[in-house]
């Protein structure tokens, strides 16, 4: 049975194409991971399914009596400041509006004499309770506890204020919220995004044990090999739809591409060969003066017009150029941490952690969400100097940081503007630089405030390479970036000969680049 389908969905931001005429289904029970590189409209795809988005043309198509979860990527601060347990009854607001008027009618009961009147009440009432036994009304309390007990919430929990949880507790709570109202499509927008290693893998066995619909958007290669059981690649506003998972799309992918650039070398060479008869044909043409020959020159230039042409299959996909050399190496102890505690007020985050990192290690840090990871790292960028212990920087250490939550001072200042201020060289070059981060031509005006997550990193890492530190201090450098910039950004600094210290929950590249763990 299919659950959601959409037909030839245009969409354009002014003259943008993002969507062109693209299309897939998804039948009941499938648990679809969409993939595609920033930008190329998957949070979109999300948004016109949810009906937060309106497409310029084509048509989505949802199962009658379905229902949609959707989980989005990023989650504003609630004005009333609430504990997570009211937060989380929000989802039963139209059980709350049932009850009080069935409350109402109660009252109204009990008061009225007149048997007609009573009677009207009583018919009334009967309405409304069956919509209330249809909602689940008189299972509140049961589902309530069932899934606060599925995410282990306990009372401690449940009391705390909302506002004051970390990105991934947020994306944890919200997600628990979705499923109170047991929806039968799950829309999930980077879900995996601020989630420590031990959350992700109870996320993951959650979803495949799921009964219903889920479509995934998703960065996180072990997760979508885990969860996913097919998958959809957006490229150039199309769907290229891959029956199987991660693993499976990244070898079928090739082989279809193989099979294209074949077919389309085997069409150059028909080409050329037309091409060639049709030089030939006129060649004789003119030196036999027969007509005969001009006119079977002139039927082959005719089927070589109305040939439909392969489109040019490139085998090397567009790279970003990341080369991060460094203005000289530091001595061998780059950083020594002893006896580091700290606490705010009574509660104490860290205590008497001790380590040392020396040159060339990558080491990532890990931990739990709330462990300390980030504190520590603002520790040691001196960002915090309220501890007991010592942090000490080695000789001719030069650092290089990103953070986890990339903020601009001047949000209205462009791109350009922005990178050219620590940059030696001319407007061309630098013009130059950026275009290797995939901000070509006239995205280099775009204003600040106007970039996404994965555009904040690129412009972040094009800024730092140009200025060769020596100690790259990393605060999960792989959110908000696409599966093709991670593998880059992986092979670069598997070959940068600097020390690297970086926080991350993605499995796969802290594989991929530590050659050390620090766990918190």
């Amino acid at each position: 049975m299919i659950e959601l389908e959409l037909n030839n969905i245009k969409k354009n931001y002014g003259l943008k194409n993002i969507l062109d005429e693209m299309s897939f289904e998804v039948k009941t029970g499938e648990r679809v991971g969409i993939i595609g590189a920033n930008g190329s409209g998957k949070s979109t795809i999300l948004k016109i399914i949810k009906g937060e988005e309106n497409s310029n043309a084509g048509t989505v198509n949802i199962r009658k009596m379905a229902t949609i979860g959707y989980l989005k990527q990023f989650y504003k601060t609630e004005e009333n400041d609430m504990i997570v347990k009211d937060f989380l009854m929000q989802s039963f607001s139209e059980l709350s509006e049932i009850e009080k008027q069935m409350k109402q009618m109660e009252n109204q009961m009990k008061l009225i004499t007149d048997e007609s009147e009573l009677q009207k009440i009583v018919n009334k009432y009967g309405k409304i309770q069956e919509k209330y036994i249809t909602l689940g009304g008189y299972e509140v309390e049961e589902k309530f506890s069932r899934i606060c007990s599925s995410f282990k919430f306990d009372e401690k929990y449940l009391n705390k204020q909302y506002n004051l949880l970390s990105g991934g507790e947020k994306t944890v709570v919200n997600l628990a919220k979705i499923l109170l109202k047991n929806p039968s499509i799950l829309l999930l927008d980077e879900p995996t995004n601020h989630l420590d290693i031990e959350t992700l893998e109870w996320l993951e066995k959650f979803l495949v044990s799921y009964k219903g619909t889920i479509v995934i958007v998703s960065h996180d290669r072990y997760f979508l090999d885990k969860v996913i059981t097919k998958t959809i690649l957006i490229e150039n506003g199309k769907a290229k739809i891959y029956n199987g998972n991660y693993t499976y799309f990244l070898e079928e992918d090739e082989r279809r591409t193989l099979a294209e650039f074949e077919v389309y070398k085997s069409q150059q060479k028909k080409i050329e060969k037309m091409k060639q008869s049709i030089k030939t044909l006129r060649q004789f043409g003119q030196l036999a003066g027969n007509e005969m020959f001009f006119k079977r020159a002139k039927s082959i230039e005719k089927r070589l017009e109305k040939m439909e042409l392969v489109d040019k299959v490139v085998l090397e996909k567009k790279k970003i150029n990341l080369d991060f050399k460094v203005s000289g190496r530091s001595g061998n102890d780059v950083l020594h941490l002893e006896n580091l505690t700290k606490k705010y007020g009574e509660k104490v985050v860290l205590k008497n952690i001790n380590f040392d990192i020396y040159w060339g290690e990558k080491v990532c840090l890990s931990g739990k969400n709330g462990s300390g990871k980030s504190t520590l790292i603002k520790m040691i960028m001196g960002y915090d100097n309220n501890y007991n212990g010592e942090i000490k920087i080695g000789t001719n250490v030069d650092v290089g940081y990103i953070p986890q939550e990339i903020k601009f001072k001047n949000e209205n200042e462009t791109i350009l503007n922005y990178f050219i201020k620590n940059f030696i060289g001319t407007e061309t070059e630098a013009r130059r630089v950026l275009a290797n981060f995939m901000f070509y031509k006239d995205d280099v005006l775009k204003k600040l405030s106007t970039l996404s997550g994965g555009e904040k990193v690129r412009l972040k890492l094009a800024n730092l390479i140009t200025r060769r530190k020596n100690l790259l201090i990393l605060d999960e450098p792989t959110n908000h970036l696409d599966i093709s910039t991670r593998e880059i950004l992986e092979s670069t600094l598997l070959e940068y000969e600097g020390t690297i210290l970086f926080v991350s929950h993605d499995r796969y590249f802290i594989k991929k680049v530590a050659n050390r763990i620090i766990k918190i």
